[in-house]
């Protein structure tokens, strides 16, 4: 399932983390934000396809704001794993 290998990888993790605190972000804001809170050295190009991967798996939107890319988090696909295993009281 798309949404378990998204998941799977911590710069991908990270970068939702990045679009949770801060939405609407573009490739260059979320690499620079990578790099300064959590020392990350992958490249813009490399961002790029990891962001691919989130939007594939429905985690990720992006949009058009004139000639710059922005990229929003989107949670809902995350409720698949909360109904398959609910929590237990």
């Amino acid at each position: 399932m798309l949404l378990y290998r998204a998941l799977a990888d911590m710069t991908r993790r990270r970068i939702m983390d990045e679009l949770a605190r801060a939405d609407g972000l573009s490739l260059f804001e979320i690499h620079n934000r990578l790099f300064a809170e959590h020392g990350t050295t992958s490249t813009r190009q490399a961002i790029s396809q990891h962001l691919a991967v989130l939007e594939q798996a429905g985690l990720v939107w992006s949009e058009r704001v004139g000639r710059t890319k922005v990229h929003h988090l989107d949670t809902a696909p995350l409720r698949s794993i909360i109904e398959r295993w609910p929590l237990s009281e």
